[in-house]
């Protein structure tokens, strides 16, 4: 029977790197694919991962359509038997749906990779719709770290290297080229989440009063 299988875990915690070797195993045997992001690090039509591996991908937009593309692939003769989408966060919840329809209706294997929160600590639209609908839930054992070697549980955007809570739900960055001026992510325990202390403020803290303010 295919699944719907939604792969969670915060950031650095090696999903894009598990989505690249899920493909990979189905590949060699001889089981066909197709690979779809949104918003990777390294540019449009690609999925890469931190360790540097990287493989051309389909590019998911607002007006994707999982079941017509893939509908389309079948048409054609060419063979899907299980579709890989990293960053799926970013996916419409009628996306997530489709992505539902391809499991039950036509057998199509589907390994969903993302984050659950976004930088306020918010649910993406995308992973929470994966939530109600996956057959599994599989949270990654590989663990990010926190600035202070805790567990890292929850995901910071920094804006000119201090921390923020307002704005726009999907600002890309930690992107080599293209990013918003200053805009970069990390991840931190829910502790320091909370008091809104990443490691470069960490580092700037100067005197015994300010550690005891952050102790």
């Amino acid at each position: 029977m295919a699944e719907l299988v939604f792969f969670s875990g915060t950031m650095d915690s090696g999903k894009s790197t598990l989505a690249l070797q899920m493909d990979h195993n189905y590949g060699v045997r001889g089981r066909s694919g197709l690979i779809y992001t949104r918003g990777d690090r390294a540019g449009a039509a690609r999925l890469s991962s931190r360790l540097g591996l990287e493989v051309g991908a389909r590019e998911v937009t607002d007006g994707t359509d999982f079941w017509a593309e893939v509908g389309a692939e079948h048409r054609a003769g060419r063979a899907v038997d299980h579709v890989v989408c990293d960053e799926a966060q970013f996916y419409s919840p009628d996306q997530v749906e489709q992505l539902a329809r391809l499991v039950d209706e036509m057998e199509v294997d589907v390994f969903a990779f993302g984050i659950t929160t976004d930088f306020r600590t918010r649910l993406f639209p995308g992973s929470a719709r994966l939530i109600e609908l996956a057959d599994r839930i599989e949270v990654l054992q590989v663990q990010s770290l926190c600035w202070c070697g805790a567990r890292a549980t929850h995901n910071a955007r920094t804006v000119g290297g201090i921390m923020v809570v307002e704005g726009e739900q999907v600002v890309i960055g930690d992107i080599a080229n293209g990013a918003p001026a200053q805009v970069a992510y990390e991840v931190l325990c829910r502790r320091h989440h909370m008091r809104r202390m990443t490691a470069d403020t960490s580092r700037r803290r100067s005197s015994p009063d300010d550690e005891a303010l952050w102790a």
